[in-house]
């Protein structure tokens, strides 16, 4: 779909093309060279909004220079612009440069899950509780991920359910180094685990892989403000079957009603669309997005700020809805102010 598409349906197709940026690392803009017209100066505007990095490509410099408005335009824009020409091959090599050097941080440099808090040889221990919405005969990803990555880092890991992390702690000749557990059972592990032992969850562990773990943070703390008839958005990144006892559609929602005891009011959005009517929400808790990349989830970091809307994510709402916020976050080092 392009940007210019008229009428009802092609509305439609602008919006589903719009929604594509959420997914974008950056964004290549070519033009021919002729003057911007409406619709390209209301996209290169909700690039910036997005802050997505934009690089401007005048394409046919074999056959005209680019308009004197257009290079202003980008000028005082602070967007990067070159002129090139797909048949001669003018400045080609120079335009992949750009790309290379205008490419996001994340992509040239790895962003740590867990290694970065942990030693070689040191003792930790993940929870993983086996339920009903458990996929059959294996661990769910981001419990795959922190293991491998707590493996390549050197520690000694052990595995257990919620209901054998007492027998775990005994068979230790010491304490672990760190406990990481579902943010589901963390009320059940609290009660087993010694209060000096470090203990973070996979979910807030996946807040800063993924995200923005500051800005979450941040958004967490507009729980104690929720209001009598506030709308509260659960976004899920990915479609599944929801249990009677989902996580999303039933856990959350109880657990805040209780913390808050206020009369609250609960949209799911599942799957890779985000709603447009943010502005109608008082908070957004977001699940752990194991299924978006670093700029989707960031993305839409950036657009509930945008819009006004304090969102944070399952595993930092749910330890602050059971008393263990600051215990929780306290394995990441981030500054934090109640």
């Amino acid at each position: 779909a392009g940007l210019d598409d008229m009428g009802e349906l092609g509305e439609k197709r602008i919006r589903a093309a719009y929604k594509v940026l959420f997914k974008t690392d950056m964004a290549i803009f070519v033009n021919d060279g002729s003057p911007f017209q409406e619709n390209e100066l209301k996209a290169l505007q909700r690039l910036k909004e997005m802050k997505l990095p934009v690089l401007v490509i005048f394409n046919k410099s074999d056959l005209r220079k680019p308009h004197q408005n257009n290079i202003e335009f980008c000028q005082d824009n602070d967007l990067a612009w070159i002129s090139v020409s797909a048949t001669t091959k003018e400045n080609i090599t120079v335009a992949k440069e750009k790309i290379i050097e205008l490419a996001p941080f994340y992509l040239k440099e790895e962003r740590p899950l867990v290694r970065d808090i942990v030693h070689s040889g040191d003792r930790v221990i993940l929870v993983t509780p086996i339920d009903s919405s458990a996929p059959k005969g294996r661990l769910i990803l981001p419990q795959v991920q922190v293991l491998r990555d707590l493996l390549d880092s050197g520690a000694v890991t052990t595995v257990v359910r919620e209901f054998e992390l007492n027998k775990a702690l005994k068979a230790l000749k010491s304490e672990p180094d760190l406990v990481i557990t579902d943010s589901q059972v963390i009320q059940r592990v609290v009660n087993q685990l010694p209060p000096q032992v470090p203990l973070t969850t996979f979910s807030i562990l996946f807040a800063r892989y993924k995200g923005d773990l500051e800005a979450l943070i941040k958004g967490c703390q507009k729980i104690d403000e929720l209001k009598d008839g506030d709308r509260i958005l659960i976004a899920e990144a990915c479609s599944h079957h929801p249990q009677k006892d989902d996580i999303g559609r039933a856990k959350i929602p109880n657990w805040l009603k209780n913390y808050t005891q206020k009369d609250l009011n609960f949209d799911i959005a599942a799957g890779s669309d985000f709603p447009d009517n943010l502005e109608d929400y008082a908070l957004i808790i977001h699940c752990g997005a194991c299924m978006l990349n670093q700029k989707e989830m960031n993305n839409r970091i950036r657009e509930a700020e945008r819009r006004g809307v304090p969102i944070t994510n399952y595993g930092l709402a749910i330890s602050k809805l059971h008393g263990y916020f600051e215990r929780t976050i306290a394995p990441l080092k981030i500054p934090f102010r109640a």
